[in-house]
């Protein structure tokens, strides 16, 4: 049990003895010479019992009230006491939890704005490394091409070449000819040597130096052709037979040559005379013109083919490299792009969590404060009604004090009515004290029920005024008069004992609390 509701019952279990006391004692007689600031009325027995009695009811049911007010109070109290509590701790728990989560929030925002540059900055990384990569690609299939190209260039160059080839090795072997001896002064006759070369051909080769070797074949007439020069220069004779020779000289590609011939034929015929004869060799040699021109061009041809198709191997790897290199950094980006991407998403997750949090310990905290203002609310209600009662209490005691302070008129004529009358009014005031006493130790049992499980708050209630009666007198001219008898002297000592065990309810407490 809290401090709050040992101090509601004590104040409760007295206040109730209290009024009971008060009633009790408020029904006996004082003596005549005790005086009251309250207005005396004169008045009947029965009328004084009537409006005491009703003025006991209101006291005892303005005293209920007040009870059950105070009772309203406490559990009022209680709900707005454990509201406030609900509200400091919602405030601190808003409070340590704003304090963690701003800071969770503005770590969380710094990390998602760094994260979301990073990710931007990545993508366009990715971006540039992807173009570079496709421009990269696209060079090294250029230059795949450019090989291909060079090497179908080199292919074409080096059947040309090998053409080239072919053709001056077909001529430097020696091709035979169309060849005849013409008669150096009349073209269109043969020459007198003409029949020592019965074949009529010549075989003509290609020399490295670009000119031509003629070989005339010499069938006959070995013994009679002595020499036989071209622009001076002697012509070899190789025999073939013993009449025939090979007779071979050295000239430019040309159409015809003129052969100077020394014919001796005094071995047969003495009487003649050595012949010089200019004969005219029609053989076309410059078949072979443009040969190793062509070959030459054929050969730098080849070897420019080959050079470029060098390059563009070199640069085919150079790209390719570079391509790889490139597809390599777009990969390397791409993952880089993909890993801020996720750093980015789980810190705007991990903001959206701390801002959650902070927001869910705001709620709390203004669920918390409309629940500490309703229960206030309630609580001034209660508090309301605890005034409202303890002023109706007041009243109802100031009317039972007015009640109790009539002065009874008893006429000497009934002097023995009005003593058995009086008597009869102590018995019913005392009934009523007990009957008082009764209600107000049920309401102290209420509301120490009710103090169990509620905390209240000690309300002051007003306690009735203890008065005692004004002393009756009789009138002076009437002699003959009895002393009013002391309403209630015959069971005061019953009367003094309830009053007390009635306190007692309210003692006992506070004896209890002293000791505890």
């Amino acid at each position: 049990m809290t401090s709050h509701v040992k101090n509601t019952l004590v104040t409760t279990a007295a206040i109730a003895g209290a009024l009971a006391a008060t009633t009790l004692f408020n029904t006996t007689t004082v003596k005549a010479d005790t005086t009251s600031s309250a207005p005396v009325t004169t008045t009947t027995s029965a009328t004084k019992d009537t409006a005491i009695a009703s003025a006991q009811a209101k006291v005892n049911s303005a005293s209920a009230a007040v009870v059950s007010a105070q009772a309203a109070y406490g559990s009022a109290s209680t709900a707005a006491f454990d509201a406030a509590a609900k509200t400091a701790a919602a405030s601190a728990s808003a409070a340590a939890t704003s304090a963690a989560t701003s800071s969770a929030v503005a770590n969380a925002q710094a990390a998602a704005d760094s994260a979301a540059t990073a990710k931007s900055t990545a993508d366009a990384n990715l971006a540039k490394a992807q173009s570079n990569a496709a421009a990269t690609s696209r060079a090294k299939s250029m230059t795949s091409a450019a090989v291909v190209s060079a090497q179908s260039a080199v292919a074409s160059a080096s059947a040309k070449a090998s053409d080239a080839d072919s053709a001056v090795a077909s001529a430097e072997a020696g091709q035979t000819v169309t060849a005849n001896l013409m008669n150096s002064s009349d073209p269109t006759q043969a020459s007198a040597a003409q029949q020592y070369f019965a074949t009529k051909t010549a075989i003509v080769k290609l020399l490295p130096s670009g000119q031509v070797q003629i070989t005339i074949p010499l069938t006959s007439g070995l013994k009679f052709l002595k020499e036989v020069s071209y622009n001076g220069v002697d012509a070899t004779f190789t025999k073939t037979g013993k009449d025939s020779a090979n007779i071979t000289f050295t000239a430019d590609p040309a159409t015809s040559y003129t052969l100077a011939m020394t014919i001796d034929i005094s071995s047969v015929m003495p009487l003649m005379p050595i012949m010089h004869e200019k004969a005219l060799l029609d053989v076309d040699t410059t078949i072979f013109n443009g040969l190793l021109a062509a070959k030459s061009d054929a050969d730098a041809a080849l070897t420019s083919a080959q050079a470029a198709l060098s390059t563009a191997e070199t640069n085919a790897a150079s790209a390719a490299q570079v391509a790889s290199n490139a597809a390599s950094a777009a990969t390397a980006a791409a993952t880089v792009a993909s890993d801020a991407a996720v750093v980015a998403t789980s810190a705007a997750t991990n903001l959206t969590s701390a801002q959650a949090a902070n927001s869910t310990a705001q709620a709390a905290l203004t669920s918390a404060q409309a629940a500490q203002s309703a229960a206030d609310a309630v609580l001034a209600t209660a508090k309301a009604n605890l005034d409202s009662a303890n002023a109706a209490l007041t009243s109802a005691q100031a009317e039972l004090k007015s009640a109790q302070n009539i002065v009874v008129v008893t006429p000497a004529s009934s002097a023995a009515s009005s003593a058995s009358s009086t008597a009869s009014s102590a018995g019913s005031a005392a009934s009523s004290a007990t009957n008082s006493a009764s209600s107000a130790a049920t309401a102290t049992s209420n509301v120490a029920s009710s103090a169990s499980t509620t905390t209240v708050t000690s309300a002051v209630v007003a306690t009735p005024a203890t008065t005692k009666k004004a002393t009756s007198s009789t009138p002076a001219s009437s002699t003959t008069a009895k002393t009013l008898p002391q309403t209630g002297n015959e069971n005061q000592s019953a009367l003094v004992a309830l009053g007390l065990a009635i306190l007692t309810l309210g003692i006992y407490p506070m004896m209890k609390r002293k000791h505890a």
